[in-house]
This record gives structure tokens, sequence and C-alpha cells, in this order.
């Protein structure tokens, strides 16, 4: 295939540069970009990229061995059906569709797949067909994605789109014509982009949103318009070609009362509307960028039951696809013609046609296409499965059709048969799926109420046939499935449909949470089962698995692993999710006694609890890296050194400093440990480990200690070796799986990408897992892969990820690759057709084996216990037989033989404890029943409140001996209607005139306060500095003396300008309080303002309402408040004179209660005295009154425990078929009530009857007395006490009648009372009839009156805010003013100043006067400056090379600056410059005084037609008022034509017509006796006022000349007295001057302190001085010491160089001569040279110790250059830095 051309690729760059992020939508307009634009090719129609240049292949490090073909993508099972879009039709049999890394066209007739791989493997994000099907483009995922443009259905890339956003592409779309292609970015950028996609040039772009873009969309009828949405927005775009070129411009759409919602689906109908869906499932009707309609179904309800997650519009019809798997079809012109009906925004509507999939069907998206000129529509199902739909809604639709199944969400497990080309696959859509891997085809499904989570193929050991699957499940089932050929069941052969069936062979719950990992021993002994709740259960394998026990672990578990059949012992490693691994042996059946517990306690447990060594190897990596760092400098200086050395160059070697390094990082121990993603087994004991989190990067070698710790969370447990992996730090391996026929081993990421590691060793190392080979293969977001397996073969690799996804690769090379696959499916067991089917655990809340075994435990225990029981109380039952036996024989016994009841008591302390125990369990059930109990009494009590509280009974009291009665009246509820207008009392007019009283009152305060404000501000200012100053603490400090008396002076000083000052304010104060309590010249005092308003409204005659001179003041003015709150008033005032009548009433009812109490007990008392008389002398007794039932009507509603027990076995009759009441607590509490009887009352007939019984039985036992003849003493006695007795029988007789005659004359004094009480309540009752009357023509007439008042209060407004508006302008024009005033003076100023720099007989006045007033450009200082600093500039730069031109450059700038003037000859310099300087600033001052001048008429002309407004206003305001009053006059005509009642009484009428009564009394007046005798008095009154008030006149007039004289001879005195002291001034001073500020300045204090201050400062720096002095000495008598001592030193040094340097001499000759001359002698020759060697050694250290002596000293660089000289010798001298001793002996070619 070809390339792209050059011109082609610059093309590309260019158009990136165009569309930058800053100028992301803008046209260029260069000439230059223009003419490239114009010269660039365009990419020829036939131009195409070769496919292997375009895909991403598989990576493999330099150094592996592993070829990049090693695995071969062989087919896709899965479907990543939870994208939101992820459906793409080619044709009616290719669907297209996003799997992992890749894009799969599938036909879904022949089942065959064809792969587009991304470009760079970063996944990818989105695909969309060209309108034509002669193009798809894929949309990738990565930094800096492409989006790739194939053919089809050749499938070739054909255009590359390039920088469209930064990370993602979310969204893509080609618009109707297919020409533009609009994509959407994720975050960060959310970049919007419409492409020339032919041309592979960027058209347009924007930012889309600041939150997530979910679609973007073009308009099928506008091409010029699309629409974005997302999260919580949606926005409309339009391509708008303006002045600057094509612009995208976006509009956001506002929610407004509608809440925001996230959309999904949305679609633009031809006429530019747009609809969307909502989360809640409702449609939004958009227009002009604003919700027009929200659209739901007839009753309220939503259109789908779930979000809205696409719409179409399609040849007139609108479908909305839901979440709810329904698709419904709208009528379009009703919705786009849909208007809101009310303030909701609500319309309801019915959908024409709908379509219901299913209950477990969640669509995403349709597609359409055309199958043989029929419609149909291909439906993404979020369940896992492809739909192919007729949406045709006629009598010929086809039913919908399940095209594809698959897997719904992330694969959990996966696992292949051990004998072919079978795999399982399980996910929590519930569903467990059997795949055959060579013919790329999915055999069976079943399907359970749970997910599963964890699957693994039963080994062979397990079951020869290999068709066993254990599948776990979230709620803790596991299920064992068996698969086979249900063609080999004997006569089912023929019936069998499918050629794979599954079968449900046992079922059991060993755990309380989910399933995660399940393990087969590999014995085939043990089968092991992992869960989240933290424990494992091991079950022997027999035909059913039978429960062994279970373990306790430290956390979740993540993974299980037995022990290779390698080693010896058979283990079980446990990995848990919280970083601990656990390791037991395989546990014998029968070794744990089942019978309570499967729990297993005496299995011997390891434990490993991961300790983080992560950060400590980062530490120790960084450590050596600075040390190899370090060794590379000192390499690197040494070879320096040499080379120095070798060029004949002196090197001094001194030891350099080193830099400060940065600190070394903290140890990091994460606090949450990190979680434990794979292991397995190294060796026995020993175990890899791949980590999570933090610790991600490593494969961690770990070993089981033998110490016994004994808490597992205490450990700290450290990994003895580690192994870096290249680039895991953010994608850690997940899953690990190994090829043993192809020594590899299989990593899965995180990242979804899949890696092979050679094994060459027998255990891994740092450099067998060096190298390796990669392959971005699932999703690089979603898609972390969660299975990895080879086939049985090793020949297939298959994958499973979290994006849903499952891939097979093969592993066979060309020469390994067999012909042909064929699966063999597994015959079924023996015996299987005659089993009945296993019952499966359907609840996910059943018990698990260990809580079936404790509840049968616990039962067993239970039903012991019950047979306890039982025996017990047959053996008391016996007992009780045999006491009450004994009983009868002892009462069959004689009396005197018989036993007591206590002697049958073995111990009392029985009985009381029995006695206790009963008290306690009454009080128990008391507080059980005192919540109810106190229910059923709140209700009663409510009860009563709400139905008999509220009766108001009307009582009549009987007289005793008379006819007469009173009854109270009957009393309705106040209207509250007129309550809230009663508070809020006051008409709306009084409410604007309190409002613009209130006003008028605030300005002219406000006036007031700026008066005085200005009049005092400037010496409060200056009061409250000075005190600043003087309140300053004084700070002291040891000083002289002198200092000393002069802060003494100064304080002195400032006590007695404290005194003067106080003084002076103390006098202002006074004179301001005089000025206050002067009084205005127009001052009024109120109360003569009042009077004469008061004399005002009240003269001349009496006015009638009807006058037609009658005016309405504010208080007369009525309204409809006023009268409501009249009425409301009037009806309060009858409520309460009724109620207070009622009460007296009630208490007279009261007092005949009392008055019949107290009548019985002395009917009582005189009953008793006169069974002690004789018959003859008995008076006849008063009858006791009785109550009458009109007296005492709350009777009928009081009831007794009698009463409501008969209520209630009435009720039980009513009810029989109900459940009886007693068992309730209720009941037993309302029984309590009603059993509680109310004491008997005074006036029950039934106490009166058991007195009189009483009574009775007294006489009878005095009759029953023995008579016996009587003694004299006797008798005398008797008629004493008869004498008594007929005198108490008479006075008890006489009180009982005094109380019934004083009863009757109190009822008819009340009863007087309340006749005439009732006339005035006819009165009342007559008022409020005319008050309801006027009350309807005010509400007739409020409307208008409304509208006046609101009016005004409008006006009343304008006015306030013209007033403020005038007065700020009125505030500016004098601001304006004064500046102009300041202007004025400063020019005079000016004037003034240049005639004093003249002086006297100037020559040259006139000529510097015209200069002064030249008018000459004005120069701004600014610029002045600036023109100074250029030539300044220019000055410095042509300092070296002086022209002429320059000065003439210069002096025009000067020009420029101040004009053509030339200074003449003999006038001063200085005063010519001055001038000109005055005229600068005179010319300034002009400028600003016109600005000021200008702007303060501008001012005016505004202030002026403000004024005008604000007249118009005040006319307005006027007329208003007059409208008011004419309408209050109207209203008040209105109300007097009404009718009233007023009853006279015949001496009431006055206006006798010749001596009789007018027959008509239209023509009179109705006067009170008050008002009329006011007005009689007031003619007096006013007589007699108006007499007092001329001579009160007269008298004031006196006194006011008399005033005016005293203030014109005051004036005079005061006068002389100022003009006699200004002439003592003038003679003292020489002129005036003003005598409080010469008190205030006669001391300057804040200078006399700085005096002070100074004098401190000068004595504290002459200490200070001195002080350093002294150090300088001390030190230079050091320096002097060091410098001897540095001297001596350097000599030694000297010295020992000039040794050294003999030495190395000597040494030299030694080691050159010829071997043969000392061969005798070398013994002697090694020990000198051992012992020049050491003395070497010995002055190098000294030497090193004198140059460290010398650096610490610090001398001075010239007296060590000096020093060097001093012995005759010159030291070495190097610029460079010194070595250290080590480096001068490393150095010496002498040393070994």
């Amino acid at each position: 295939m070809e390339e792209e051309p050059e011109e082609d690729a610059e093309s590309d760059s260019s158009g990136e540069d165009i569309t930058s992020d800053e100028e992301d939508d803008s046209e260029v307009s260069s000439k230059s970009q223009k003419r490239l634009e114009e010269e660039k090719k365009k990419i020829p129609e036939t131009f195409f990229y070769t496919y292997e240049d375009v895909y991403s292949g598989p990576y493999a490090t330099d150094d592996t061995e592993i070829s990049t073909d090693l695995l071969t993508f062989k087919h896709s099972f899965g479907y990543d059906c939870t994208r939101p879009v992820n459906l793409m039709i080619m044709d009616r049999h290719t669907v297209g569709y996003i799997a992992g890394n890749q894009v799969v066209l599938q036909n879904l007739r022949t089942k065959y797949q064809k792969y587009v791989r991304s470009s760079r493997g970063g996944g990818i994000g989105f695909i969309t067909a060209h309108p034509d099907k002669e193009y798809f483009a894929v949309g990738e995922k990565g930094i800096k994605p492409n989006i790739v443009i194939y053919t089809y259905p050749s499938v070739r890339p054909y255009r590359i789109l390039r920088g469209g956003t930064e990370v993602a592409y979310v969204f893509g779309d080609f618009n109707r014509t297919g020409t533009l292609l609009a994509s959407v970015g994720s975050s960060p950028d959310y970049m919007l982009t419409i492409w020339d996609w032919k041309q592979e040039e960027t058209l347009l772009r924007s930012k889309a949103f600041a939150q997530d873009v979910y679609k973007v969309i073009f308009s099928a009828e506008n091409e010029e318009h699309l629409t974005t949405a997302g999260s919580g927005h949606i926005r409309f775009w339009k391509m708008a070609l303006t002045l600057t070129g094509l612009k995208l411009q976006g509009a956001l759409g506002r929610f407004g009362k509608t809440a925001v919602s996230d959309i999904l689906g949305f679609v633009e109908l031809p006429d530019g509307k747009v609809v969307s869906g909502t989360e809640w499932g409702n449609l939004l009707l958009w227009e002009g960028g604003l919700i027009k309609v929200e659209l739901c179904q007839v009753g309220h309800k939503p259109c789908h039951e779930g979000p809205v997650s696409q719409l179409v519009f399609d040849e007139g019809d609108l479908y909305s696809v839901g979440k709810d798997g329904v698709i419904r079809m709208w009528n379009f012109e009703v919705v786009d013609t849909a208007d809101p009906v009310d303030a909701t925004g609500i319309v309801e509507m019915e959908p024409m046609n709908e379509l219901w999939l299913g209950k477990n069907v969640s669509l995403n998206f349709i597609t359409k296409i055309h199958d043989r000129e029929h419609p149909f529509w291909y439906a993404q199902d979020t369940n896992g499965a492809i739909w192919k739909l007729d949406l045709t809604f006629s009598n010929m639709t086809h039913d919908p059709e399940r095209v594809c199944t698959f897997h719904s969400g992330r694969i959990e497990a996966i696992s292949v048969s051990p004998f072919t080309c079978l795999m399982a696959t399980t996910a929590l859509d519930r569903t467990v799926r059997i795949y055959d891997f060579g013919s790329n085809s999915q055999l069976s499904v079943i399907k359970f109420k749970q997910g599963g989570t964890a699957l693994t193929w039963a080994p062979a050991v397990v079951n020869p046939e290999g068709g066993l699957i254990a599948v776990g499940f979230e709620d803790g089932v596991v299920r064992l499935i068996e698969v086979y050929d249900p063609k080999l069941l004997p006569g089912h052969g023929e019936q069998a449909s499918e050629s794979v069936e599954i079968n449900l062979k046992q079922v059991f719950k060993p755990h309380a949470a989910a399933v995660t990992a399940l393990a087969y021993e590999q014995k085939g002994d043990v089968f092991a089962t992992g869960s989240k709740d933290r424990t494992v259960f091991f079950f022997a394998i027999e035909d059913k698995y039978k429960p062994i026990g279970f373990i306790c672990v430290p956390g979740p578990v993540q993974a299980l692993q037995w022990s290779p059949p390698s080693h010896d012992k058979s283990t079980l490693l446990i990995l848990c999710e919280n970083g601990f691994a656990v390791q037991v042996p395989a546990p014998l059946p029968g070794m744990q006694d089942a019978m309570t517990t499967y729990h297993i306690t005496n299995l011997p447990t390891q434990y490993f609890h991961f300790y983080s060594i992560k950060s400590r190897v980062k530490l120790e990596e960084e450590i050596a890296r600075r040390e190899k760092e370090k060794q590379e400098k000192e390499k690197a200086r040494l070879e320096w050194i040499k080379q120095q050395k070798e060029m004949g160059l002196e090197v001094e070697e001194t030891e350099e400093e080193e830099p400060e390094e940065e600190p070394l990082p903290a140890i990091y121990i994460p606090e949450e440990p990190s979680p434990i993603l794979c292991g397995f087994y190294s060796a026995p004991g020993k175990f890899w480990l791949s980590l999570g989190g933090y610790d991600s990067g490593f494969l961690y070698h770990c070993e089981f200690s033998r110490d016994g710790e004994e808490d597992p969370e205490k450990r700290k447990d450290e990994p003895f070796e580690l192994i870096p992996m290249e680039n895991t730090n953010d994608n850690p391996i997940h899953q690990i799986s190994f090829c043993t026929s192809k020594s590899l081993m299989f990593c899965g990421m995180q990242d979804g990408s899949l890696r092979a590691y050679p094994l060459s060793d027998k255990d891994l190392s740092v450099y067998s897992l060096k190298d390796y080979w990669y392959l971005n293969v699932h999703d690089n977001d979603n898609g972390q892969i969660q299975g990895i397996c080879c086939s049985h073969d090793d020949g297939y690799l298959i994958t499973c990820g979290g994006d849903g996804n499952i891939f097979t690769f093969e592993l066979w090379s060309e020469e390994e690759l067999p012909k042909e696959l064929k699966v063999i499916i597994p015959p079924p067991r023996s015996g299987l057709e005659k089993e009945k089917a296993t019952e499966d655990i359907k609840d996910p809340d059943a018990y698990t084996i260990e809580e079936y075994k404790q509840k049968k435990e616990y039962e067993r225990k239970m039903k012991e216990a019950e047979d306890k029981k039982n025996k017990k109380r047959q053996e008391l039952s016996a007992l009780r037989q045999d006491f009450i036996f004994l009983l009868q024989k002892n009462q069959e016994l004689p009396k005197h033989m018989q036993l007591h009841g206590e002697e049958f008591e073995m111990d009392r302390r029985i009985f009381e404890e029995l006695d206790r125990q009963t008290l306690q369990r009454i009080q128990l059930v008391q507080k059980e029943l005192a919540w109810e109990h106190e229910k059923q009494l709140i209700g009663l009590q409510k009860l009563q409140a709400q139905f008999q509280d509220p009766l108001e009974f009307t009582y009549t009291v009987h007289a005793i001996q008379s006819n007469h009665q009173i009854s109270t009246y009957s009393l309705l509820t106040v209207s509250e209607k007129y309550t809230q207008d009663k508070k809020h009392g006051g008409s709306k007019w009084a409410v604007l005139k309190k409002k613009w009283t209130a006003f008028k009152e605030t300005e002219q305060a406000k006036e007031k306060i700026t008066q005085k404000k200005k009049h005092l501000h400037r010496e409060s200012v200056a009061f409250e500095s000075e005190t600043e100053i003087l309140e300053t603490p004084e700070v002291r400090k040891q000083t002289t003396r002198y200092i000393e008396s002069r802060r003494e002076k100064i304080r002195r000083l400032v006590e007695k300008y404290d005194a003067l000052k106080a003084k002076i304010m103390k006098r202002r104060a006074e004179w301001n309080e005089l000025y206050k309590s002067k009084p205005r010249v127009n001052f009024e005092n109120p109360r003569d303002t009042e009077e004469i308003k008061e004399a005002q409204e009240n003269i001349g005659c009496y006015r009638l309402k009807t006058a037609t001179n009658y005016t309405l003041t504010e208080d007369d003015r009525i309204s409809t408040k006023k009268k409501m709150i009249q009425l409301a008033t009037l009806e309060n005032l009858i409520h309460r004179m009724k109620v207070n009548m009622n009460k007296e009433i009630v208490c007279l009812r009261d007092l005949k209660v009392s008055i019949i109490d107290e009548i019985k007990s002395l009917v009582k008392e005189v009953k008793s005295i006169q069974a002690c008389l004789d018959v003859s002398e008995h008076l006849p007794i008063p009858l006791i009154p009785q109550l009458h039932p009109d007296e005492v009507p709350e009777k009928i509603v009081e009831y007794n425990s009698d009463v409501l027990l008969k209520f209630k076995e009435e009720q039980e009759a009513k009810a029989k078929l109900k459940e009886p009441l007693e068992g309730c607590p209720s009941f037993r509490a309302f029984k309590h009530v009603l059993l509680q009887t109310p004491p008997v009352e005074e006036g029950d007939p039934m106490a009166q009857a058991g007195d009189a019984s009483a009574v009775v039985t007294e006489e009878q036992q005095a009759f029953v007395m023995e008579k016996a003849e009587p003694t004299e003493m006797e008798l005398e006695i008797l008629k004493r006490e008869k004498i008594k007795n007929l005198y108490l029988q008479e006075t008890l007789i006489k009180k009982i009648n005094t109380l019934v005659i004083n009863f009757d004359a109190e009822l008819r004094l009340l009863r007087h009372q309340k006749l005439k009480m009732d006339m005035q309540l006819k009165s009342a009752d007559l008022h409020c009839i005319t008050c309801c009357e006027e009350l309807l023509i005010l509400k007739k007439l409020e409307i208008h009156e409304d509208f006046l008042e609101e009016q005004i209060d409008a006006l009343i407004n304008e006015q306030e805010d013209m007033q403020s508006k005038l007065k700020s302008y009125l505030a500016q024009i004098e601001d304006r003013k004064c500046e102009i005033v300041m202007l004025q003076e400063r020019e005079k100023a000016l004037y003034a100043s240049f005639e004093a720099s003249l002086g006297e007989d100037n020559e040259f006045a006139d000529f510097l006067t015209d200069l002064l007033k030249q008018e000459v450009e004005y120069v701004e200082k600014e610029e002045v400056g600036r023109e100074a600093d250029k030539e300044n500039e220019n000055e410095e730069k042509d300092d070296e090379k002086p022209d002429l031109k320059t000065d003439e450059e210069n002096c025009g700038s000067e020009n420029v600056a101040f004009g053509d003037s030339i200074c003449p000859e003999g006038c001063s310099e200085d005063l010519f410059l001055n001038t000109i300087q005055l005229r600068q600033q005179r010319i300034g001052i002009e400028k600003a005084l016109e600005e000021e001048k200008k702007v303060a008429a501008d001012l005016k002309k505004e202030y002026n037609a403000l004024a005008l407004k604000a007249k118009e206003v005040d006319t307005s305001l006027d007329t208003a008022n007059r409208e008011l009053e004419a309408f209050q006059w109207e209203k008040l005509h209105r109300l007097n034509e009404l009718y009233v009642v007023v009853p006279l009484r015949l001496h009431q009428v006055q206006c006798l017509v010749d001596g009789e009564m007018p027959r008509d009394f239209s023509h009179t007046l109705v006067f009170t006796n008050e008002s009329l005798q006011y007005l009689k008095k007031r003619i007096v009154d006013l007589r007699n006022e108006k007499i007092m008030q001329r001579e009160t006149h007269k008298k004031a007039k006196e006194q006011h000349k008399q005033l005016l004289q005293d203030k014109k001879e005051m004036e005079m005195e005061i006068q002389q007295l100022e003009e006699r002291c200004n002439l003592l001034m003038m003679e003292k001073f020489g002129r005036l001057v003003d005598f409080e500020a010469v008190q205030a300045h006669s001391v300057n204090i804040p200078m006399e302190q700085m005096k002070v201050r100074i004098m401190e400062k000068e004595y504290e720096h002459f200490v200070e001085l001195k002080e350093w002095e002294e150090r300088i000495v001390v030190l230079q008598h050091q320096l002097a010491k060091l410098t001897r001592e540095n001297t001596s030193k350097l000599h030694q040094m000297n010295r020992f160089c000039h040794e050294k340097h003999q030495l190395e001499t000597e040494l030299e000759s030694l080691t050159t001569g010829q071997g043969g001359e000392f061969e005798s002698t070398q013994n002697a020759d090694t020990k000198e040279t051992a012992r020049l060697e050491s003395q070497l050694t010995q002055i190098t250290c000294e030497v090193a110790f004198l140059r460290q002596a010398i650096s610490q000293n610090r001398l001075d660089v010239k007296e060590l250059a000096s020093l060097r000289r001093k012995g005759g010798r010159l030291l070495p001298q190097d610029s460079e830095t010194p070595t250290s001793s080590s480096e001068i002996v490393t150095n010496n070619p002498s040393h070994p």
C-alpha cells in the first residue's frame, strides 16, 4: 500500500495549528496562510493506508525470545452490552460492536467474525457507520487518540483524523449527507470537533461543556445544527458564518422549574425544536434553549419507567426507547404543537403504539436497516442481547427476535474442560454458559436466582468423564452441574433438540456471603470453597459431596490454591483480600466431630501477614543511586587530575565541598493493607504474591514462618525476595496462569492487557522476568482481566475481562496447528434419566450448612428441655393430687381433731415470696400497659375536647318559691375574619400620610446633622489627634539626668497644655449648648401648633356630614378595614357582655346548689331535733328544693361505670362476629377506667334515700329505748332540753326560709339586669346590621380606593427618589463649586508668586508676563518625565561619540516641552525657567478649571431637568390627592343614604312643631345628650377664651418690643468690646491674633519629644560604638595570634613538602635501578622501603591536618599568597579545591 504524501502530513500539522485551544473557532486570515491553503493539495479519493501500518500489534522487549506472533486471535464470545452505544449495522446480516481493543464485524447468519484492532492499543471509545454504509468510523482512546475511517466491506483504513481530543473519544456522528463528522471527547477537554473527514481537516472545534458529554448528533434536516447532551445539561449548536469566518455557536439549555437531569437520548425535529429524555422517564420539548413543555402519559404517568436512553425521528414518527424495555411511538404533530396548560408545564398524551420486549430487558440503543425493502430495527439490550425488531405496528408485524445472547456485565469466572475444547463462564447476570471454543459456538445456558461469582471445572481425578462443574454464587450457595450429551441418554436421543444439556446435580450452601474461590485437591479427595464471610469450607468428594467442616480466616477470601503434586504434603494456600495468607493441611473426613458444629478448631494453621517493604526498597534504591552518582563524579575528577598531570600541569589536590543533598524520603507504610490479587506456590511453605494498591509493581516471594504468634493481626511478615515488574506500579497483575508445554507465564493486567514471560529457569528470578511479550486485549478502562486459562492441550488461551468480553487465542505454531478441532461432549451418568430433579435453593436468606446444624442442635436442646419440663409437671400434678386427698381427709375428721390452714404451711416465707412475685407481675403488667393506658386516656381527653368541651349548655335557673326563672344566652363563636384587620388597624391612606410625614422629618433632621457636622468637624479631628498624641505612653529608659529633666519638663508642659485644652473645650461645649438652645427664626411651639390645628378643625358652626362644605379629616375617613375592625369590636363587646351575664347566671345556679346542700343538712338537723320532741310540737319542715333538669344540662354527658358497662354490652351484642376485646390491652385499660366509679353526687336521689334511711334508723333507735319513770332532776333536764330543741327547731326553719327568700331575691335582681341588657343588645344588633350594610358598600368601592392609594403611594415613592437625586446633584454641584474656588485661589496664588519672583523694577517684567500668559500646548508631567528619560538614555549611549546632531535633537525635545521661547540676554536663567514652569501650571489650572465648569454646567442641566420632572410629579400627586378626597366624599355620600334605626323615647324628641310631635323626621338630627351639652358649653368657653387671648396678645406684644430694645443695646455693647479688644491686640502684637491658637501652639510638644528621643538614640549609639571598638581590639589581637600560628604551620608544611619531594626522588631512583646490583641487599631495601612508606604516610597525614587547620582559620587570600613565598620556596597554588589526604595517597605512584 502507498503511504501518505508529505504534503498531506503538512496539511494535517497546519490544521492542528489553526485549530489550537486558544483560537479554536477562528479562521486563518493572513495572506501567507491563505496562500499555503491554496497551494496545498487535497487528498485523492483513491488514497488508502495500509492496515499493517495502522493497527496496534503485540509488543516484545528487545532481548526476549518470544515471537511477536505468539498468539493468534481466534474468536470473541462476549459483548460489552453496558456501553451506552455499542451497536452498528452495516448491512442486513452484519453488525459491528466494540470488544476490548478491537471492533468485531459479525455476520448474524453465519456467525463469522471479522476483527479490526485499534491503531494505538489504548482502547476504543465509539463506532459509527456512514449513512451510505460504505464507511465506518472508529474513535479510539489513549493519549492523543485518533479517529480511523474504514471502508466497508473491504475494511481498509481510509482516513485518520488526528488531534481532536486529549484522552478519549466518547461519541461520533456523521451528518445526513455523510460529508462531515462530529466527535466529542472525554475529560479533561470535552472537545467538540467538526471534521471534513475526507481531507482529514478540522473545520470547527469548541469545548462542549465542563462535565461529561454523552452524545453529539447532527440535525437530520439542517446540517448546520447539532446537539450535545450529557451530565445535567443539553446544548444546541449552530455553525454560523460570521465576518471572521465560520463559527460554532452553542446555546446551553435552561431547565428552569424542571429538575436538572442527565440526558441520554434526544432528537431534533424538522422545525428546529428538540425532544429529549429525562432520568425519571418523561420527555422534554425544547424551543429556543428553554423547556416548552414536559410530556407524560395520562394520569401523570411517566413516558417510561426509568431513563429514556434514545429518541428517534423516522419517517414522520417519533420513537422513544427506555431502560424499561419499552419502545413507544408518539404522534409527532401532537408533540410538536404541545403547549403548557397550567403552571406546571406538564402535558399529558398517550402513545400511538408501544412494544414491550420483556421483564428483564433494558434497551440502550436501536438502529434501522432495510431487509429486502422491509424496515427492521436492531436493538442493544444491556442485559446481554441483540434484538431484531419490527416497528411497523401492523397486522403483518413480526415478533421480536433475540438474535444473539451474551453475558451481561463483568465475567466473574472462567474454566476449561480437562479433556476437550469446552469452557464454562459465569457472571452476575445469574447465568452459566458453555462454549465450544473449537467451533466458536455457544452450546448451552442455564439460569439461576442469583449471580455467579466463582467457577471451576472438576479435574479428571474427580470426574473421569469431564462433565462436572462447580459454581459459586453471590448468596453463598455452591451448585454442582453436569454437562452431557442428551443424545446419549437411553430413550431420549431422538427427542434431544440441543447438542449439550446441563443438569443440576447437587446444591449446598456453605457460606453466608458471596463465594469467591473454589478448589479441588490434587488427589481428588477434598473440595474447598472460600467466601467473603471469612470462612473456608471443606467437603469430602464422594458421589454426593459431604461437608467435613470449615475454618475461619482473618479476611475475605480472594483465592484458593492446593499444593502441586510435587509437594510432600497436600496443603491449601488461602489468600485474603486484606493482606493475609493462610496455609492449612487437607482435613481428613471424620477427624472433626460434627455432631454440634462443623467448625474445625484443631487444624494446624500457618499465617503470613504481609508487611509493606516497597518504601524501604525505594529508599535503598535512592541511596544506591546517589552513591553511584558520587562514585561517578569522583571517578571523573580523578580522571581529570590524571590528565592534568600527564600534561605537565601541577594540580593541587584539595577536598571538594559536597553540595547539600535533598533529604531522603521517609519510609511509608499504608494504613490500609494493600489487597492481595493473586498468588501461587513456589515450594513447600513458600509462595509468590501480586498485590494491588501501594505495593503494586513487584512480585513478592514469601514464606510461612514457624514462630507461634497467636494473634495473626499482630504479625508483620516481610517477603524475603521481590522481583520488580516493569510498568506495573499503576497497573498491577490480577491473574497469573502457566503454560507448561510452552514454559510461559501469562499475566492478566488491570488495564486489560495480556503479558507473557518466558520461564527458562526452574524458579522465578529477576532475570527470568525481565523480558516479556505484551498485547492490549480488553478495554483499557474497565476491562481488567478476571480470568486466564489454557486449554487441555495448551493449544489455546482464553481470557475474560470486566468489560464482558471472552477472547480465545491460538497458541499453536504453524507446524503444530491441527487440521480440525472437534469437541467431545461428555456422556451422561448412568441412571441420570431415572433420577428426580434436584431441588434448588431459591431463597437467598436460606440457612447455611453451619446455621442449619446450629438450628438442629438448638431444636434438640429445646426438645430435651421441654421433655424435662413435662416430666416435672407430671410429678407436680401427682403431688397436688396427694395434697388434695389429704385436705379431704382432714375435712372428714371432727373439728377438734382437724388441722388448721396455717399448719399446712410448711414455710410462711414461701407464700411471702409468692405474694412478692405476684406483686411484681402486677407491677410489670401495669408498666406494660402504662403506654396503652396513657394512650386511651389521651384519646378520651381528645374526644372530650372535641365533642364535649365546645358544647355550651343553656342554663335556666328557677326560683324556689315563685315561677320566676332566668336563662343564659346561647353563645356563638366569635368570627375571626376581622381579627387580623383589627390587629393591623388604620387605612392605607393613613399609612401613606405617616410615611410622607416621616420622610419630611427625616430630611429635616439630616440637614441639621449635616450642618452640625460641618461646623464641628475640624475641631473634633484636631482634638482627637491631640488626644491620641498625649495618650501615647512614654517609654522609660535608663539615660542621663539631663534627659530625665527634659522629660519632666515636657511632662509639665503637657499637663499645662491639657488643662488649657480642657478649658477651651469646656468653653466650646458651653457655647455649643447655648447655640443649640437658641430657637430658629421660624420656630413654633408644638403645643401652640396643636392648639391652632384643633381650633382650625373645630372653628365655625357644627358641620353635618350631608353638608356640601364638610371636609373629611384623616380620622373621619372610613375604609373597609376600619369598618371591619369596628364590626369586630362590636361583636366582641356583645359576646363579652353575654359571657359576663352567663357567668353570673351560672354562679347563681351554683349558689342554688350550695343552698340546697345547706338546706339538706339543716333539714337533717331539724329531724334529729324533732326526734327528741313530741309529735304535737313538731313544726312543718320546709320542702327541700330540687334542681330542675334544665338547671344541670351537663348531666346529660356525664357517665359512671354502670352506664359504660351497659353501653359495652350493647356494643358487644352488635358486634358478635368480631373478636372479643377482653384479650387486648386496650380493653383492660378501658375497663380500668370504667371501674373507677365516680363519687355519689349530693343531688343524687340514691344519696337522699340513704340519708332518709339513716334518719329513720335513728328514730327507731330512740323509740325502742326503754321507758322508765324519770326523777325530778331528770324532768328538769328534759324540760331544758325541750326548750332548747324548740328554739333550735324554730331557728333552723327560719334559716331555711331565709335562704330561700334571699335566693329568690337574687334571681329577680339578676333577671331585671338581664332585661336591661337585652335592650342594649337589641340596639347593638341593629348597629351591627347597619355596619354590615356599610361594609358591603365599602367593599364595592374598595377596588377603586385601593387603586387610587397605590397610585399615590407610587407617586410618593417617585417623589422620594426625585428628592434624593436632587440632593445628590446639589451636593455634587457644591463640590464642583468648591473645586472651582480652589482652582481660582491656586491661580491667584500662582500670579502672586510670579509677581514676588519678579521683584521691583525688573526690566524683563513685560517680557516674562507675556511669556507667562502665552498659550502653548500643555504637556503632562509624566510625558515630560518620559521625554527626559529618553534624552538621558540618548546622552548615555552617545557619551563616547558626541555629535552635534544629538544636541540639536535634545534642543528639539526641549522645545516640545517648553515652547519656542529663548531666554534673552541679561535675564536670569532661573527666573526664565521658573516663568516657564509657572506657565505650565497656569495652563494646567485653567484646563482643570474649564473641565470643572463644564462638569458643573452639565450637573446644573441635569438638576434643572430633574426639578421639572419633580414638579410634574408633585402636580400629579396633588391631582391624585384631590381625586382621592373626591372619592372619599362620594363614599361618604353613599354611606349617608343608608337608613339607621335609632330607638327613642318621647322625652328625647325636642323638635316639636307647634308643641306637637312632627310627622316627618327626615329633616331632624339625632344628637346624644353629651354632644348637645358639649356644644352649649363650648359657646360660653369660646367667649371667655377670646377675651383671655386678647389680653395675652397685648402682653406678648409689649414683651416683644422690650426684647428688641434689649437686643439692640447688647449688640452695641458687644461691638464696643470687640473694638476695644482689637485695639489692645494691635497695641500689643501689631496685628489681630487668635488667642486660642496661640495658647494651643505655645509649646511644640512633638518637637520636644523628638529632641528627647534623639538624645536617647545618641546615647545608645555611643554606648554601642564603644562596645564594638572594644570587640575590634580583641579580634585584632586574635587575628595577629592566628597569623603567627598559620605562618609557623606553613613553614612546617613547606619543609614537609621538600622532604616528601626528596623521598620520592630517592624512591624512584631505587625502583628504576638494575636488579642485579641489588640482589644481595634485597632484604635491606625492602625494609628501607617500608620505613620510607610509613614516614611518607605520617607526613601526608600531618599535611592533611595542617590544611584542615588552615581552612578553619580562614586566612585572607593575600596573606596566604604572601606566606606561600616564605622560606625561599613557592608553594603549589591552583584554582581547584584542595583534595583530601586519601586522594593524595592514591595518586602517589609509589604507593602499593
